[in-house]
């Protein structure tokens, strides 16, 4: 047999997720001794919250966490989800609509994986997180973008969704606050595309993930808060990666009508059995615990948001909005693009981020990853001298 031919047609078509891309090309290029600064990878700096590793580290002392447990997750979890659900998402559910998941990436898989068949359309507004379209096609879906640029504030519309939609239209992915562009949709806005999915009897996976970092006093509403009808067709994902700086402890979940759940339990029975036991107990202690831990981490946020957004806009041919939610910045670049620089005139913000890494030793994110080019995503979760340095080294960059 043919090396060529080994891989199955679908796993040869997987894009490698180009956050994790640019950021192991900024790793190794550091581990070499070259000072470049990152932006590329969605994660908190911050440790853990302490409560929360004693958590992990008094499960350790009880021998039934070294065993099997129910692949749908452990009871003390699932019903932290039920509280934190109510708390946030303003959804009375029963904990057999929970799934717990390894992360928040395996909840959305999962949800395509129980939904769709080949041919099936999921409308995927842009710019949107790289695996989503590859989630989709995994699931044998097809995804059809709607993008809204910056003079949109990143955020789609009720007539572009309409104008998308076919008969093919099963889902809708709902984001918000979004990654790659901290867009947060107001609950005008939440509650319009709600009633239009639901008047058309559609299917919602909403990714709520990082409704806990939102700024200015600005609420993330859930889809589900906003049209409570919709509920029985929607499929809620989150997990504790971003709000409680757990990204390596693995542990999301979805929350789904009891139809779904069954599908995405069978798979999951077969695909990974229960998620670490110890790693579940820490998050049920995350979302039960002292909160004080993610306030803190949001202001910090905060602070940084307006920094990078106010420095960002300082760079030529750069045009930042200020985002709302999450810790990305998203910035239209493409005032920037068809002139030289250093000898080199990029046309694309792939292009404009290979050259800003390799002259500036700057790791950003390009829009291709995301959507349509012209657009570069920075994650400001990360130090506030490296944050401004970064910034200022793209400036010097791009003003010569």
């Amino acid at each position: 047999m043919s090396t060529n031919t080994r891989l199955s047609k679908k796993i040869s078509a997987i894009a490698e997720s180009a956050t994790l891309k640019v950021d192991a090309k900024a790793k190794a290029l550091q581990a070499d001794g070259r000072p470049v600064i990152s932006y590329a990878a969605g994660e908190p700096d911050f440790a853990t919250p302490a409560h929360v590793v004693d958590a992990a580290r008094a499960a350790l002392d009880d021998p039934k966490n070294f065993r099997y447990t129910p692949a749908v997750g452990l009871p003390v979890l699932r019903e932290a989800i039920v509280r934190k659900t109510k708390r946030d998402s303003g959804l009375d559910i029963d904990a057999s609509q929970v799934v717990v998941t390894n992360g928040g990436k395996h909840a959305v898989y999962s949800a395509f994986q129980a939904i769709l068949d080949p041919g099936d359309e999921v409308i995927l507004p842009a710019p949107y997180w790289t695996s989503y379209s590859e989630e989709i096609m995994l699931a044998d879906g097809k995804a059809v973008e709607v993008f809204a640029g910056a003079d949109q504030g990143y955020k789609v519309t009720v007539e572009q969704l309409e104008a998308a939609r076919t008969d093919r239209t099963k889902a809708l992915l709902f984001c918000s606050p979004s990654n790659p562009t901290g867009a947060v949709y107001s609950p005008s806005e939440t509650k319009a595309i709600g009633e239009w999915a639901l008047k058309h009897d559609l299917l919602v996976v909403s990714d709520e993930i990082y409704q806990n970092l939102t700024y200015d006093g600005v609420r993330a509403l859930s889809i589900v808060e906003a049209v409570p009808e919709l509920a029985n067709n929607t499929i809620l994902v989150n997990g504790v990666a971003k709000t409680y700086a757990m990204t390596g402890w693995r542990i999301g979940w979805l929350i789904a009508p009891a139809d779904i759940v069954k599908g995405v339990a069978n798979l999951q029975s077969h695909m990974t059995s229960n998620i670490n036991n110890i790693a579940q107990i820490a998050a049920a202690a995350a979302l039960d615990g002292p909160q004080e831990p993610v306030e803190e981490f949001r202001q910090a946020f905060d602070r940084r948001r307006s920094l990078i957004v106010a420095e960002l806009n300082k760079v030529p041919g750069f045009n930042c909005p200020t985002p709302e939610g999450a810790f990305y910045a998203y910035v239209d670049v493409t005032g920037a693009l068809g002139r030289e620089i250093h000898g080199v005139t990029p046309t694309t913000s792939l292009e404009l981020a290979d050259l800003i890494l390799s002259k500036a030793e700057v790791a950003a994110v390009p829009g291709e990853a995301f959507g349509p080019s012209g657009y570069l995503r920075f994650s400001y979760a990360l130090g506030d001298e490296a944050l401004v340095e970064g910034i200022r080294r793209i400036q010097q960059l791009l003003a010569e």
